[in-house]
């Protein structure tokens, strides 16, 4: 009788969107998840191409066994990852931007506290420097999301952690707007069971002039500033619809997401009166003035701040030209 062997399943699914990326990001990018130590078993990479002008598999010969590669018309990150997230095979999925990349030693070490805990989630920070540099294996956890998000503040960014597939049933980015990590992170992370952190800046991130999140087009920002007010809104709904554990912890994401809103229009507007729209669509939905809660220092300052008339002046005036001199 022929034994037939099954293929294993992966350990972790790689899930790199690109958009019109220089190539040599690209390659970067493929290689720092090829290099690390996990074997081609452990792995797979699942390369979505955005729709870019120019299709790069012939740049991409080496790798062409290693990467299972999707083209599709542009319908933005979001929607690339969905696309991902439905055939990738992994037990766990790491999201990775083509102009980024993994942080070999760091990275691997968060690979141990997978292999070592079957986790739901690792977090792990983002550097803007790609320097490989051994760091101590420290981490934190077991806890359960909730807790987690109860207690700290909270990196959006879908490329900040290692999560567990199953985790995914009935989630999916929303499409089509920015600030998608925003909205589809804290609603992940309220679903871990087990979540563990470390310190260890894992991957390596690149903020690019001319990428959209850099963007200065009227019509961008503006969408930009609506898009997370959107997010905010949404999950602000969200939580009211939570058993009490939970919908405390997403109202904490929910106050700190509004704070952050408030310096952007700020940031980005530098209009007294563009600012008080804002406000008052925040105060509609009760979310303005801010919760007084002691988040972090950050928060009870900018709170005391923004919620009166001579605080949100000064505010105005200052912070553009502290942001300026740094």
């Amino acid at each position: 009788m022929q034994n037939i062997q099954m293929p294993k399943t992966p350990l972790v699914s790689f899930i790199v969107t690109y958009y019109n990326i220089p190539i040599d990001m690209l390659r970067e990018c493929i290689e720092s998840i090829i290099n690390l130590s996990l074997n081609e078993d452990e792995r797979e990479i699942i390369l979505i191409d955005d729709g870019s002008d120019v299709v790069p598999l012939d740049e991409l010969i080496d790798y062409r066994d290693q990467i299972i590669y999707l083209r599709h018309r542009n319908i933005g990150v979001g929607e690339a990852r969905n696309e991902g997230i439905d055939i990738c095979k992994g037990k766990y999925i790491q999201f990775v931007d083509a102009d980024d990349c993994l942080i070999k030693s760091n990275y691997e070490q968060c690979i141990e506290i997978v292999k070592a805990n079957d986790p739901d989630m690792v977090l792990f920070k983002l550097s803007r420097e790609g320097t490989d540099v051994d760091s101590p294996q420290l981490f934190d956890g077991p806890v359960s999301g909730t807790d987690y998000m109860r207690h700290n503040n909270l990196c959006a960014s879908a490329c900040s952690y290692i999560l567990r597939k199953k985790l995914l049933v009935g989630l999916r980015f929303t499409s089509g707007i920015l600030h998608e990590d925003e909205e589809f992170t804290p609603q992940l992370v309220l679903r871990a069971d087990t979540l563990y952190s470390t310190d260890n800046c894992a991957y390596y991130y690149r903020e690019r002039v001319g990428s959209r999140v850099n963007s200065k087009d009227p019509d961008q920002l503006k969408k930009k500033m609506d898009d997370a007010e959107y997010v905010i809104f949404e999950l602000d709904h969200l939580a009211a619809t939570l058993p009490s554990a939970e919908r405390i912890a997403l109202q904490r994401r929910v106050a700190q997401l509004s704070m952050d809103h408030i310096y952007n229009v700020i940031m980005t507007f530098h209009s007294e009166s563009v600012l008080n729209d804002y406000l008052d669509r925040l105060r509609k939905r009760g979310l303005f003035p801010l919760p007084d809660r002691e988040y972090t220092r950050k928060y009870s300052y900018f709170r005391k701040m923004i919620n009166t008339q001579l605080g949100k002046k000064i505010l105005l005036r200052t912070l553009p030209l502290i942001k300026k001199e740094q």
